[in-house]
Order: C-alpha cells, then structure tokens, then sequence
C-alpha cells in the first residue's frame, strides 16, 4: 500500500478545501493545508488584484512550515485554486521547495470556468515526479461555491487515487 499525503491551498470560499477533505474522508490519508505567513487581505478585488501581480512577476510568498515531510509518502496529492491561469503563488513556493524525485503527484485544480495551465504548471514544477490522476473541478463562474463538476466525477476520480494507493 502508499502512502499518501493530501495538501492544499484554498482561499475565498474555500473550494479547494472541499475537495481536499473530501478525498481526505475516502483515504484516510495525512493533510496539510498551505498557508502564507502572510495573509491576503482586503475586499476580494484586492486579492485578486494582488494576485494578478504575484503570478505575473512569478513571486513565491513565504509559507509556513507544513507538519508533513514529503519524504516520508508515495504520493502527494497537490490541491490549488487557479489564479490567472496558474497555480496560486502559494503553492508555487511549496512545489519549489520539495525534492520530487521518485514521487507521484495527484495534481487537482479548482476553477470557476477555464481551467488555464494549471496541471501542466504544477508539473513542470514538480521536477522528478511522476504525475497521475490529473483533476480539474470546476465551481460557480460567478466566484461562487456551487460545484458544477458533477459529485460522480469527483468520486470517479477519488477511486482513481485509491487504485493508485493500492
């Protein structure tokens, strides 16, 4: 059996979190939410309008330690909203500072329509890895929480992670 390691990160109205949890509930596997030492604040405009510049100027926000070692799993699957097409700076900071070699990863995306280079992204950035499992699931295209992916696939796809764990 792998072991697997489910870490996220999720911001405004926590979408990623969701998914995160739930295939947390199917595994029972270790999981770690990533969290800027900072945080964002201000009105929703302002994020997004912080984040805009994060992601074009390619800035990597100091994050706080995670209680998880990555060394120590099979599998990590990696959880982020987009933000402008990409990963969220966050995660772009914790994929850049793992050693990837002979792992897999289970990248999976939350988006509230197009889900931009998000996957490939997240690959490129995990250098030695192998990736599997692949998952975008879509939400409201108003910024909202309603889960358009349909609840089926999302379970599809968590019995995908567990064959893989086998």
């Amino acid at each position: 059996m792998k072991k697997l390691l489910i870490v996220y990160y999720s911001w405004s109205n926590g979408n990623t979190r969701k998914i995160a949890q739930q295939l947390q509930k199917s595994t029972d596997a270790d999981i770690a939410e990533i969290e800027t030492v900072k945080p964002y604040a201000g009105s929703y405009q302002d994020v997004v309008n912080q984040g805009k510049r994060e992601v074009d100027s390619g800035y990597q926000p100091d994050i706080k330690p995670l209680r998880y070692n990555i060394a120590d799993y099979d599998v990590i699957a990696i959880g982020t909203p987009m933000w402008w097409y990409t990963m969220a700076p966050a995660v772009l900071t914790y994929l850049k500072g793992q050693d990837w070699g002979g792992k897999t990863i289970i990248p999976f995306m939350t988006n509230s329509g197009w889900p931009g280079h998000v996957i490939s992204d997240m690959q490129k950035a995990c250098k030695g890895a192998k990736s599997a499992c692949e998952m975008q699931v879509q939400f409201d295209s108003n910024g909202g929480n309603h889960m358009e992916t349909s609840l089926k696939m999302v379970e599809k796809w968590i019995e995908s992670v567990k064959r893989l764990c086998e």
